[in-house]
């Protein structure tokens, strides 16, 4: 599958799980395995001063880093729980359009260490650095902390 398709088919699974992100006006994503773009229409995302909900910009930069974390562990072939432990927001500008947040994965060494970890302990974490960009300058910066731990099977 192609990461095109593969972007269109979660971002159609993740509308099917967060239900609220369907009334967000999502715009299809772009993922080429290292970067991910989630885009979001303004309109449903506005607030009283005709800008950006606060809330609406930390929902799609906080989705942003969790979806990246999961797309990176399917491309492992494993399908793992993924939860924000912590994050600070940064606002520096209001958002007058549409807008798109944006990620990429940590290096290749943090990388490496998180899949070890899976693999050994079932359980890691990725720092990551979301930011919403308009104008060439940045509105919104998330850093965050994500876990993704392994599924566990519920005892019967």
């Amino acid at each position: 599958m192609n990461r095109d398709q593969q972007a269109t088919e979660f971002l159609a699974w993740l509308k099917g799980q967060i239900p609220i992100i369907n009334h967000m006006g999502f715009v299809p994503l772009k993922w080429d395995g290292t970067t991910l773009h989630m885009g979001a229409e303004l309109e449903p995302n506005v607030n009283d001063k005709g800008t950006g909900f606060g809330g609406s910009l930390a929902t799609v930069a906080t989705l942003c880093g969790w979806s990246i974390v999961t797309l990176h562990l399917r491309d492992l072939g494993r399908d793992d729980d993924v939860v924000i432990k912590e994050s600070q927001l940064e606002y520096f500008r209001p958002i007058t359009s549409d807008f798109t947040a944006v990620t990429s994965l940590p290096s290749a060494e943090e990388l490496e260490n998180f899949d070890t970890r899976m693999l050994e302990k079932g359980r890691a974490r990725m720092e990551l650095v979301i930011e919403i960009n308009q104008d060439n300058e940045t509105a919104l910066r998330l850093t965050g902390t994500y876990v993704a731990m392994e599924k566990r099977t519920p005892v019967s």
